[in-house]
């Protein structure tokens, strides 16, 4: 998004730079489309979906986010609600069969006090408490619509000049916003899922567990759900990460006593470098279109692992604004609606990842493999991890399997001996971490029959 990527792109550099290394670049041809498709598993989604609903209908996303910017749609005070996502729009993707999710987030200069929105600490049904009145209003003009509400984004951005900086305020300040929000929320839709705001994590480790801490101090906080439902994440580039970083968010939650609470990871993509409808020289990782079309299942798969319970894309298309404000296209459609090749491989994931009902990660070496259960049948995403070939051997639970590629082509393919083998490209490899890949290669779905069942 273009208030925070570019803050998000200078934090994971400091962090992960240090372990990466270049190697040579390569693309390829664009795949074929896939006919559209309606959505199929609530898990999948991707940002600003209404910037072209066809699209996103095609490819098949249950849900997207909605960005309300307090500063912008009161602008002209507390009487005022002019929204820059449009009524039909809103309704368009709940026609579509889309879960909406809101963003809110910015003080308007009316209601600013120093940074703060202000009266944010008086209690939240006094009239003066500006923060509390704007949640309500939302919350009550959209109640039925969108009942999933994010709080604000990044707080733990501490550098006034960082371009991702929203919040001037102490991690107490943010407790009570997040408090506020929580118990307006609540009273106005009972049916409201409350999120909390993604952390960077890279800016300040520390942060979420300083939150949690105060959260747990207030002696109401048990009685109220610990004011919020939903952990946020946003994490970019790495599979890997993406893996380690959804358990440890899970752990952050645990260590503090807290009730289990599902993750959704709101935002994850890795954009490219090498689209000629947006050259970037300035780039913060090395990404070419092929890597991020590779990129797109292993990140699902990973996240799935690790327990992620949402996983959007960011983001659908680009837009005119987004040039201005990060060096590389986040799009799965370019401005002028044409597709990425990531946009087809997002398209077959949702595809063949649908109904997972069981997850493990099975192997993390020179091959990435994770295994789905969905029921009848089992998936097996398969790539590799390093710049050479690799071969996987698979348990066999039926004689023959359907092999499908990244681009949904499919072929049989017999067991030998009890075991399937899959042979797999090297990965591009143009950035490195550690002793991997940063994104491994092409991925493979291997498709088999559990005991009794059959592939669909």
């Amino acid at each position: 998004m273009n208030w925070i990527k570019s803050s998000k792109f200078i934090l994971l550099a400091v962090v992960l730079l240090f372990v990466m290394g270049l190697a040579g670049q390569n693309t390829a041809a664009s795949p074929p489309s896939l006919p559209a498709q309606q959505p199929v598993d609530a898990r999948f989604g991707v940002v600003e979906s209404y910037v072209n609903q066809a699209e996103a209908n095609n490819l098949g996303a249950a849900w997207t986010r909605v960005r309300f910017h307090w500063a912008e749609v009161q602008a002209g005070g507390p009487g005022t609600w002019t929204s820059s996502v449009s009524e039909a729009q809103i309704n368009g993707e709940i026609g579509a069969g889309r879960t909406v999710v809101g963003l809110l987030i910015g003080v308007p200069d009316w209601a600013w006090d120093g940074g703060l929105p202000a009266g944010l600490w008086l209690p939240y049904n006094d009239p003066n408490n500006t923060w509390a009145n704007f949640v309500r209003e939302a919350v009550s003009r959209y109640n039925g619509r969108i009942n999933h509400w994010i709080i604000w984004n990044e707080p733990d951005i501490g550098d006034p000049n960082a371009p991702g900086y929203t919040w001037p305020g102490s991690v107490e300040d943010f407790f009570q916003l997040q408090r506020v929000a929580y118990l307006v929320a609540k009273e106005t839709n009972p049916n409201a899922v409350i999120h909390l705001p993604a952390f960077t994590h890279f800016w300040d480790p520390n942060y979420i567990y300083n939150f949690l801490d105060v959260i747990v101090a207030d002696p109401a906080a048990a009685d109220n759900n610990y004011y919020f439902d939903v952990v946020t994440a946003h994490l970019y580039f790495q599979p890997d990460s993406i893996y380690s970083l959804i358990q440890q968010f899970y752990g952050a939650v645990g260590s503090r006593g807290i009730p289990w609470k599902p993750l959704w990871l709101v935002e994850t993509n890795a954009p490219p470098i090498d689209d000629p409808a947006w050259p970037v020289s300035n780039y913060t990782f090395k990404v070419t279109q092929q890597e991020q079309a590779a990129f797109i299942p292993q990140a699902l798969a990973s996240a799935l692992a690790a327990g992620a319970q949402r996983i959007a894309i960011y983001k659908l298309q680009d837009t005119p604004g987004d040039e201005a404000a990060n060096p590389e296209p986040f799009g799965l459609l370019r401005m002028d609606g044409s597709r990425r090749p990531a946009f087809n491989s997002y398209q077959v994931a949702i595809r063949y990842l649908a109904g997972m009902q069981g997850v493990k990660r099975e192997r993390w070496d020179h091959v990435g493999q994770i295994r789905l259960n969905q029921g009848d049948y089992s998936t097996t995403v398969l790539f590799s991890r390093l710049p050479a070939p690799q071969t996987a051997e698979i348990e066999a639970t039926a004689n023959t399997a359907v092999l499908v590629d990244q681009w949904g082509s499919r072929r049989s393919i017999s067991a030998q001996n009890g075991v399937f083998t899959v042979d797999m490209p090297g990965a591009l490899c143009t950035q490195t971490a550690g002793d991997y890949c940063m994104i491994g290669g092409e991925v493979f779905y291997l498709v088999q029959a559990n005991e009794g069942g059959s592939i669909p």
